[in-house]
């Protein structure tokens, strides 16, 4: 069963979701992506993955809880419905309790622009401050990456195109 194709947009005023309309039926939303983030980021591998947000999170979020794992994975957006996931997992080791972070990133993001990408890890290294998604973990967003909230609309522009169309890179 196809989904809505305004699945990724559903937050969003109708005034956008016409012109997203438009620019589907006219053969213009992947022109639009291309000209915008025009190459793939080459981070590939699960290590390559860690060490880039641990770069990010040194540099903005340095008193924030360590990561022990952060990887790709391929089950996420079917079993969670989410692009990336941070976890918690806390346990007891003799009389200690020990605390695992851990984020996990949709395969689908191999193979996309370096901004995408960032926005993800932006938005789960803010989770390890801000739990919930009220104003300060936007504004700790906008912190990390101050065209955040473009970028995750253009992300939603790019998810449909998958959806609708296929690969774009």
């Amino acid at each position: 069963m196809k989904k809505d194709p305004f699945y990724y947009l559903s937050g969003y005023p109708d005034t956008i979701k016409n012109q997203v309309d438009s620019l589907l039926q006219n053969d213009k939303l992947g022109h639009y992506l291309l000209s915008k983030y025009p190459k793939c980021h080459s981070l590939n591998t699960d290590k390559q993955l860690y060490k880039y947000s641990i770069d990010l999170k040194n540099q903005y979020l340095r008193k924030s809880p360590p990561l022990s794992k952060v990887c790709y994975d391929d089950k996420l957006d079917v079993i969670h419905q989410a692009l990336g996931l941070h976890t918690k997992i806390s346990r007891i080791q003799g009389n200690k309790l020990k605390a695992k972070r851990e984020i996990r990133i949709a395969t689908v993001f191999k193979k996309a622009p370096a901004d995408f990408l960032q926005m993800i890890v932006v938005h789960e290294l803010a989770h390890l401050k801000e739990s919930d998604h009220n104003r300060a973990f936007y504004n700790l967003c906008r912190h990390m990456q101050s065209d955040y909230h473009q970028v995750e609309l253009d992300l939603r522009l790019y998810l449909t195109y998958l959806q609708e169309v296929g690969q774009l890179y």
